[in-house]
This record gives C-alpha cells, structure tokens and sequence, in this order.
C-alpha cells in the first residue's frame, strides 16, 4: 500500500472516530456509527458501485468508488467496535498462505 493511502486512512479513521456520539440528525457519519445495520448496508451498496465501475466506467470513476468503499468500510468497522488492529491482525496471520488454503481452513 503506498504510504499516501495509508496516511489518508489513518486520518480517515481518526475523524470517522471523532464522529462516535454525534448527532445522526447532522452528521452522515454519526448516523452510521450509531446503527451499524444501516453502515452494512451502505457498504454494501458501494461494493456494488466499485465493481460496476471497475467493469463499465474506467479507472478514474473506480477510484472515487474506491473511496467511498473504503470509507463506509471504516465507518461500519467503528459501528461494530472491531478495531483495525483486529483487522490487521486476521491479515497478518494469513501471510504466507494460500488463498486455496486459507479459504478451506475456514469452518463451513
């Protein structure tokens, strides 16, 4: 990851924290912290604008959907208390093996 995204995410992630207790009624953030179901569902829906404009509109319009993913993503793992440190965590001790592997080592 380019040190610049992640720079950009660590800002992210602290001001979307900043927004925990805020008003919903002003704040787009805080209304997705305070119902995490409602942060999942919009995360959801940007996955959905990211793949589209992966296969239809061309690198410049992948990247602002790109933005808005990894935004909601942040925002809904603040909704649900998982730190990103847990997230990383998950990550790193899935270093080194396969994907084939690591996807059949789940419990069904």
């Amino acid at each position: 990851m380019s040190q610049r995204l992640f720079e950009v995410l660590e800002r992210l992630a602290a001001t979307i924290e900043t927004r925990k207790g805020g008003d919903p009624a002003t704040s787009y953030t805080a209304k997705l912290l305070n119902d995490p179901a409602l942060a999942a569902k919009k995360l959801g829906e940007e996955a959905v604008e990211t793949v589209i404009a992966a296969v239809a509109q061309g690198p410049d319009a992948l990247a602002a959907e790109s933005a808005d993913l990894l935004y909601h993503w942040l925002a809904l793992m603040a909704a649900s208390g998982v730190s990103l440190d847990a997230v990383a965590e998950k990550l790193a001790a899935r270093e080194g093996t396969s994907g084939h592997a690591e996807k059949a080592s789940r419990p069904s």
